[in-house]
C-alpha cells in the first residue's frame, strides 16, 4: 500500500469520482443534428450550469435558452442564461424559473429542437404548483418529504403528482423534438426520476403516490391529498402521442464514478471493492452495515483481504424523529460509523458529490477508529449528537468536516471505507 495518508487517499478517490462525472464527453457522443429551426436549451439541477457550459463548447450552431441551478452553483456561459434558486426548499426564484422555462418551450414547433440538461436537485429548483396552490404549498410538501425518510424515487413520484412541470409535463408543453441529457443521482439510474423528470414521463400513477404517502406516514395538508387523488394530478405517460420521438441519454452516474474511484485506489496499491452504486436506507443503519463488514475484514481478512477500500454510492436518508440539529445524511453516516469502528485501523469518508451535504457548507465528514476517543476528550457525546442529528456540530469541533465547495456535478453519495 502507498504511504500516502489515509485522508489524502480517500480525498483523491472522491476527486476521481467527481472528475468521472464530467458530462462533456458523453454529451458530445450523443449530440443530435442541428434542426431546421431553432435550438433552445433548458435545464434544471445542481449540475445544469456546468452541463450548459459543456454544451456551448461542443455545439457548432446557434443556440439559446436558460437553466436553473442552486445558489452558488452557476458558472460562466455565453448564450444560455443561468438562474439561481433555492435548494432543498424551493423559493420564489425557482417559481419564476419554472414560468420562464414554460415560456421558452411553448412557442416552439416541429422544426425546432429542445435540448434539456437535467441533474439532481431539479425537483426543488422547479416549483410549479397546480392551479389554486402557491409556493407555500410546495414548501410544505417538500419539507414533509425531506423529513420522511422516504427514498428519492418515492419522493419524486409524489412530487410529480403535485406539479405542472414535473413528470414529463414540460416536454408535453412543446411541439419541438426533445433530447434530454441526464446526470443521474437516482439509485438505479431511472432517468424519469432525476429532478422528477420534467421532460421524461414514467408509468408511476397517482395511486402509486397515494400508496407511498400512506406507507411513509406523510402528514400532508388535506387539500394537497385531495389534489393528488383527483384526475388533475395525472401526469403524461411514455406512450402519449408525441413522446415517442423524444430521446434521452444518461451522461453521468454513480456506477461510472465508483469505477473511476476504484481505478484510482489501485493506482495507490489498494484493492477496491464496489459494494453497490444504489444503496438506500437510513444513514445510520447503512453505516452500521458498512462498519460490520469493515470490522470483519480488519479482524479476519474476510470477506475481503487488507488493505482494501470499500466503495458505495446511492442515496441514504435521515428520518427526523425530533427537530434536527446541523448535518446531512453523509455526516450522519460518518458519525454512525465512528460509533462502530472505535479502536480499529479503519478510515471513513462519506460525502455528497455535489459538494454540499444537506444545507450546510460541507460535502461530508471523515471518521476513524480514534474519532470517539477524541470526541470524549473534547466533551462531546457522540451517541447523543447522533440521536439529535447534529453530526455537523460534532465533526466541526474536531476539524473532521470534508469541505470541497460546489463541484458542479451531482451523482449522489460517495462512501469510502479504508481498512489498512
Amino acid at each position: 500500500m502507498s504511504p500516502v495518508e489515509p485522508r489524502e487517499l480517500l480525498g483523491a478517490l472522491f476527486d476521481a469520482a467527481v472528475a468521472a462525472a464530467d458530462p462533456s464527453a458523453a454529451i458530445a457522443a450523443h449530440l443530435p443534428p442541428a434542426p431546421k429551426g431553432r435550438t433552445v436549451v433548458i435545464g434544471a439541477g445542481k449540475g445544469s450550469a456546468q452541463m450548459a457550459a459543456a454544451l456551448e463548447h461542443i455545439w457548432k450552431g446557434s443556440l439559446e435558452g436558460m437553466v436553473v441551478t442552486r445558489y452558488g452553483y452557476g458558472c460562466p456561459t455565453r448564450a444560455i442564461a443561468t438562474i439561481e434558486a433555492a435548494h432543498p426548499v424551493p423559493d420564489a426564484s425557482g417559481l419564476e424559473a419554472s414560468r420562464r422555462l414554460f415560456d421558452a418551450v411553448s412557442d416552439l414547433n416541429e422544426d425546432d429542437l429542445l435540448i434539456a440538461l437535467i441533474s439532481g436537485g431539479g425537483s426543488s429548483l422547479l416549483p410549479s404548483p397546480p392551479a389554486g396552490f402557491g409556493l407555500e404549498d410546495e414548501i410544505a410538501l417538500n419539507e414533509a418529504l425531506l423529513a420522511s425518510g422516504a427514498p428519492i424515487s418515492v419522493m419524486n413520484t409524489i412530487r410529480k403528482h403535485f406539479s405542472t412541470i414535473k413528470g414529463g409535463r414540460l416536454a408535453a408543453a412543446t411541439k419541438a423534438r426533445v433530447v434530454t441529457f441526464v446526470a443521474s443521482d437516482i439509485p438505479g439510474d431511472n432517468p424519469a426520476l432525476v429532478a422528477s423528470g420534467p421532460t421524461i414521463p414514467d408509468a408511476a400513477t397517482r395511486a402509486d403516490a397515494l400508496r407511498s404517502i400512506e406507507q411513509y406516514g406523510l402528514r400532508l395538508p388535506d387539500r394537497i391529498i385531495k389534489h393528488i387523488r383527483s384526475p388533475e394530478a395525472d401526469a403524461p405517460l411514455p406512450s402519449d402521442r408525441g413522446m415517442e420521438r423524444n430521446h434521452h441519454y444518461i451522461v453521468s452516474s454513480a456506477r461510472l464514478s465508483l469505477q473511476a474511484a476504484a481505478e484510482k485506489a489501485r493506482h495507490f496499491g489498494v484493492q477496491a471493492i464496489i459494494l453497490s452504486d444504489a444503496i438506500e436506507g437510513e444513514s445510520r443503519d447503512v453505516a452500521a452495515v458498512h462498519a460490520a463488514i469493515a470490522r470483519e475484514t480488519a479482524l479476519h481478512d474476510q470477506p475481503f483481504s487488507k488493505p482494501v477500500v470499500l466503495l458505495s454510492g446511492g442515496e441514504t436518508t435521515v428520518t427526523l424523529h425530533q427537530k434536527g440539529g446541523r448535518g446531512g445524511r453523509n455526516a450522519e453516516f460518518a458519525l454512525s460509523a465512528a460509533l462502530a469502528i472505535e479502536g480499529y485501523d479503519i478510515e471513513v469518508l462519506a460525502a455528497d458529490t455535489d459538494g454540499i451535504d444537506g444545507s450546510e457548507d460541507n460535502a461530508g465528514a471523515f471518521a476513524n477508529g480514534s474519532t470517539l476517543g477524541r470526541f470524549r476528550s473534547a466533551g462531546i457525546d457522540g451517541r447523543s449528537m447522533l440521536s439529535r442529528h447534529d453530526s455537523y456540530s460534532a465533526f466541526e469541533k474536531m476539524g473532521d468536516l470534508f469541505v470541497t465547495g460546489p463541484t458542479g456535478v451531482n451523482i449522489n453519495d460517495f462512501r469510502a471505507v479504508l481498512i489498512r
